[in-house]
């Protein structure tokens, strides 16, 4: 299991006028978490579409437990159960400062071969470094 904490502080412009935060801004915070989450691997997203690899978002599912609201620090834990393969399945954690769950999500993503535009298998290079 590979787990990465990424903290992001809730813009204005992500809000209603309650200040909470729209429930579409949460898709933004898991995309961010994912790239860092690869980025704290040593793999850079656009490295990864340079050499011929997509990764789009085939399956997504939120249940919202709390809000969050502007201006809010809020923490999103990417976690990597099991080793990808044609897919990679993330589950994750938004905490607010009082480490009180807000939202727990999943997500779904399929490797896909630019050039093809076909399933292909994760990267070797992915997979030699996700610890056993």
């Amino acid at each position: 299991m590979i787990i990465d904490e990424i903290e992001i502080r809730v813009r204005y412009g992500e809000t209603d006028q309650m200040g909470v935060v729209h429930h579409g801004n949460y898709a933004l915070y898991l995309e961010m978490a994912r790239t860092e989450w690869l980025r704290s691997l040593g793999v850079s997203y656009k490295e990864m579409e340079d050499q011929g690899v997509m990764l789009p978002v085939i399956s997504m599912s939120l249940n919202y437990k709390k809000s969050a609201f502007y201006d809010e620090v809020i923490k999103v834990k990417t976690i990597l159960k099991k080793n990808p393969t044609v897919k990679i399945d993330f589950d994750f954690e938004i905490t607010n400062q009082k480490g009180e769950i807000l939202v727990l999500a999943n997500t779904v993503l399929a490797f896909i071969n630019m050039e093809t535009k076909r399933p292909m298998k994760c990267p070797k290079y992915i997979l030699d470094l996700i610890p056993e």
